[in-house]
Order: C-alpha cells, then sequence, then structure tokens
C-alpha cells in the first residue's frame, strides 16, 4: 500500500482540485492517455467529471500492457462510466523503439501520441492530456519531450498535484486505484541496450 506523505492541508488539496476542474473545464473536448495508472485513472475521472461524454479516454493495446493491467482498466473505467476505448499501437513497427537505448520511451510516446492526434483531428478533439505530475517533471523523462513536440497537456501538473496528492484525492473520490503500485510496461523490464521485441516481453509477462 502506498504512503502518503507531505501532503499539503485537505483545503490546499481542494483548491488544487478546483484549478484542475478549471483548467479540464478550458479545453473543451478532450482525449486522456490512459495507461490505468494511479495518475491517468484520477486524469480520466476527473475528466469525465467535468466534461463527460467530452473526455474520451483511450488505451493503447500494445504487446507491452500486461493482460492483467488491462482487465483493471477495463474494471475501472466501467465503474466511473467513462467512455474509453482502445487503439492499435505500433511502436514494436519502429527500429528505433526496438533498439532499447534510454530513448525508447520516447518513440513509444510520439507513437502514441500520434496516433491520438489523429483520432482527435478525425473526431473533433481539441486537445490530448495526459497524467505527467508535478514530481514527474524534475526526472529524466524521455516522453516527456515527445508530449511537448505534440503539444499534449499536462493538468496534473499544470495544477501543482503531486504523486502523493493525486493519491490522495483519489482515496477520497473512492477510485481504486489510488493505492495502486507505480508500473511501467513490460518493454520496461529489458535492460537498455537488448532489444526488445513482442517475443521477449510477452516472455517476460508469463514470468511475472
Amino acid at each position: 500500500m502506498a504512503t502518503l506523505v507531505d501532503l499539503t492541508t485537505p483545503a490546499g488539496l481542494e483548491e488544487k482540485e478546483r484549478k484542475l476542474f478549471a483548467l479540464l473545464a478550458s479545453l473543451g473536448r478532450v482525449i486522456v492517455a490512459f495507461s490505468g495508472g494511479t495518475d491517468s485513472a484520477y486524469l480520466a475521472w476527473a475528466a469525465h467529471r467535468v466534461l463527460g461524454s467530452g473526455a474520451l479516454a483511450v488505451t493503447a493495446d500494445s504487446a507491452s500492457l500486461p493482460e492483467s493491467h488491462k482487465r483493471d482498466l477495463e474494471a475501472f473505467v466501467q465503474q466511473f462510466g467513462i467512455v474509453h476505448e482502445y487503439i492499435e499501437s505500433r511502436e514494436f513497427d519502429n527500429p528505433d523503439y526496438l533498439r532499447n537505448d534510454a530513448n525508447r520511451c520516447f518513440h513509444c510516446k510520439d507513437e502514441l501520441f500520434t496516433r491520438l492526434g489523429e483520432i482527435g483531428r478525425e473526431r473533433g478533439y481539441q486537445h490530448i492530456i495526459y497524467g505527467v505530475n508535478q514530481d514527474d517533471l524534475g526526472d529524466y523523462r524521455p516522453g516527456q519531450t515527445a508530449a511537448k513536440q505534440h503539444q499534449v497537456a499536462s493538468p496534473l501538473a499544470d495544477a501543482g498535484l503531486s504523486k502523493a496528492e493525486i493519491r490522495e484525492l483519489s482515496r477520497l473520490a473512492e477510485l481504486p486505484t489510488w493505492d495502486r503500485p507505480a508500473s511501467a510496461c513490460l518493454s520496461s523490464r529489458i535492460p537498455y541496450g537488448t532489444a526488445v521485441s513482442i517475443e521477449n516481453v510477452k516472455t517476460v509477462e508469463r514470468g511475472e
């Protein structure tokens, strides 16, 4: 179970959540990049609460997504009535991704945000949003570079929300994801420099 530390006062948390809701309301129709983890689940829930059917949660159906995660996220969107769908993700067709260097996550997110951008243009969604939080901004995260290049918004970070605060707000909202351990994709289990493939990530999944 996650440990909550360094939280602001409840009043401060409420203010940050109000700021988040206001940011979401200003965006209009949005696509939420939804992995099913604590941050993206809270963001999908908040976007649904503010925008209703104007928020579409989309998950990349990739070989690097464990089947157990798919079952959990499907249960989540069903429980809260969130509009959700999968898209086919083709990062395993990209030699730069398969090479598995320190920029692997960039190529994954570049593929994801490219596909989400196509959906947005086709269906009239004005913005793509994803679940980076305030704590993530100080880390080396190549996916954030891809997000900037694709002009993907980060409302949780913009509202000043930390990981611990997102967990606490999720707990208060009775989201089952509030204490979910951080869990990266299956490709992240393969050491940098060892090529990734559908076969070896599925071997990892069976082993886990």
